[in-house]
């Protein structure tokens, strides 16, 4: 019979085995794989931009650089020392920007992912372990494991104790809500799109990591009878049939649209003034990159679509989360910009909505097959061959 563990005390057993000893040990990641992780990590390269986040948060000075180019207005958010970290490519994705000989070049002592655990990313992983003999770690990149991942990664990187605080802030910020929402069965949810890039015409499908604060606000996608995976493209008419209650822009380029382009009046959220840009310096609020920065977005979305249920100052939140997450503290300037287009407009159209618990199971578009939720693995287990920790948190 298996001693079954959570992923995060099994972690913190590896991490001890590692002080006693003073040597690699083998870490099990959320792909199933034995990875020997070094006892001492003092440069970290990250596999994507969501993996360069999180070490970002939580040991800056061991990110050897960025997976993406960061834009002016990101860097203008950022430390000056972080904001000028180089940019050494991504190793994952359709089209990755970096390779294994790039990789060994930069003599990282770790290299993390995080991101959709699958047999393609472990065998990417297997790999580009092989090929530089440097470990390579899969961690879980659902929005339900970002504690895990934090506390496990921060012991990793001999940051233990800011891991932990990390932590706990997530896990205070989901179950706030949690509690905050009505625990009753909701009798409407409203309709929301969320619009990716310069034409807003790509979004995500059902259970993508894109979609997952969303998702976690409880109210429904309307790509989501498009089917399961990550990003699809849709049409004016799709959007126009789904007529959501609430439209989210990426980018200002679609906001803007959706305020002047004629082709876009009649929609019900243009009509209404539902129309929102999703704050995106230095990093965005629902995704890009789908990691740890999207915390934020779950207090935004939820004052959002519960304004009657969310009575906590936003500007206090986003304060409070840039200081503690990224180390910086914002000027009265830098908050404006980044709330002004992501807040009510003026003339809003309100009406009471019903609020379901969050995290709950999604509710099936009319017509639609049901979404039945999955699961998700752990973001690593850590440590003793043999012991299975218990199963990870649903996304």
């Amino acid at each position: 019979m298996s001693l079954r563990l959570p992923a995060g005390l099994i972690a913190l057993v590896f991490l001890v085995l590692l002080a006693a000893y003073g040597r690699a040990a083998d870490f099990v990641d959320s792909a199933e794989r034995y990875v020997a992780v070094p006892d001492r990590i003092g440069r970290v390269m990250a596999a994507d931009q969501s993996a360069a986040v999180l070490v970002f948060v939580l040991a800056p000075e061991k990110l050897v650089g960025w997976s993406r180019p960061l834009s002016r207005q990101q860097r203008a958010f950022l430390p000056a020392k972080l904001a000028r970290l180089p940019v050494v490519g991504q190793l994952t994705g359709p089209n990755p920007t970096a390779t294994a000989d790039a990789v060994a070049r930069l003599r990282p002592d770790l290299i993390i992912d995080t991101g959709i655990v699958s047999p393609e990313a472990a065998a990417r992983a297997d790999t580009i372990q092989q090929q530089t003999k440097i470990p390579y770690i899969i961690l879980d990149g659902s929005i339900q494991s970002t504690p895990d991942a934090l506390e496990i990664v921060g012991r990793m990187l001999g940051a233990g104790e800011r891991g932990q605080d990390l932590a706990h802030y997530v896990r205070t910020a989901i179950d706030s809500l949690r509690g905050r929402l009505l625990i009753t069965e909701a009798t409407s949810r409203p309709l929301v799109y969320y619009g990716r890039g310069t034409d807003g015409l790509e979004t995500g499908l059902a259970r993508s990591l894109v979609m997952a604060d969303i998702d976690q606000a409880g109210v429904i996608n309307v790509a989501a009878r498009l089917g399961s995976g990550e990003l699809t493209r849709v049409t004016r008419d799709q959007i126009f049939a789904w007529d959501p209650a609430f439209i989210i822009a990426q980018q200002r380029s679609f906001y803007t649209a959706l305020q002047r382009d004629r082709a876009w009046r009649g929609l019900g959220a243009v009509t209404k003034k539902r129309i929102y840009l999703a704050p995106a310096e230095p990093f965005g609020w629902i995704d890009d990159p789908a990691g740890v920065n999207r915390i934020i977005g779950l207090p935004w979305l939820t004052a959002l679509f519960y304004p009657d249920v969310y009575q906590e100052d936003l500007r206090t939140s986003v304060r409070e989360f840039y200081d503690k997450f990224y180390g910086v503290k914002l000027t009265d300037q830098q908050l404006e910009a980044l709330v002004r287009s992501a807040e009510s407009s003026p003339g809003e159209t309100r009406r009471p909505i019903d609020v379901p618990l969050l995290g709950a199971e999604p509710v099936p578009l009319p017509g639609g097959p049901p979404n039945a939720p999955s699961g998700s693995r752990p973001p690593g287990r850590g440590g003793v061959p043999g012991l299975s920790p218990s199963p990870g948190p649903q996304q």
